[in-house]
């Protein structure tokens, strides 16, 4: 019965955050994320400016927040795919989370504008260089354990793993780079396909 009412509790949680989000990504996309003020915020939810901090920590973690999530799906993913499978294939495969986030109907958190608004922010640009290389060392460690599991462990000095996960998110931010300036015309999976194409293996 506990474990019922936390998992109940932590959706309620869960869709609180998620209106915040919401209310405060428009907002951002109106004024400017600098214009913008937590009671700004709070107003627009109905709450205090205290409840709002007690779902976020900072105003950056308002539109950054949603990323813890986006890396337990994303190795979940990762995991789930054949060991033996061509790393870049899995990678990519792996991204698809992300692809569902964004082309979701009526998913208004990561469109487009976000994309560009984190891309045109210092504070929120840094922000999400530095969850994006927290989720590689994340994915590098998956793609050791894998390659261990089928009994073709990378050497401690071998730059494969690291090199091909680094390349893998960087066409995911030129994907999103690319998407962004469109204003979302298009499949977000395309312009994921097409960057991952330029460098991806050859043969």
């Amino acid at each position: 019965m506990g474990g019922k009412r936390d998992g109940l509790r932590e959706l309620s949680r869960r869709a609180v955050r998620e209106e915040i989000a919401e209310a405060a990504t428009a907002l951002f996309l109106e004024r400017g994320f600098e214009a913008t003020t937590v009671d700004d915020i709070a107003a627009a939810v109905g709450m205090s400016q205290r409840s709002v901090f007690r779902y976020f920590a900072t105003k950056e973690e308002i539109v950054l927040g949603h990323f813890g999530l986006v890396v337990d799906d994303l190795l979940a993913a990762l995991r789930a795919r054949p060991a033996d499978e061509p790393v870049w294939t899995s990678l990519r495969r792996a991204f698809d989370v992300l692809v569902a986030r964004r082309e979701a109907p009526g998913h208004r958190l990561t469109p487009a504008p976000v994309h560009r608004l984190v891309f045109e922010t210092p504070v929120l640009l840094a922000g999400y260089l530095q969850k994006l290389q927290q989720a590689q060392e994340a994915v590098v460690t998956e793609l050791s354990e894998r390659a261990a599991s089928i009994g073709a462990p990378y050497s401690p000095d071998d730059p494969a793993p690291r090199a091909l996960t680094a390349a893998a998110f960087g066409c995911l931010v030129a994907a999103q780079h690319s998407w962004s300036v469109s204003a979302g015309k298009g499949s977000f999976a395309d312009a994921l396909d097409r960057a991952m194409a330029t460098v991806g293996p050859r043969g």
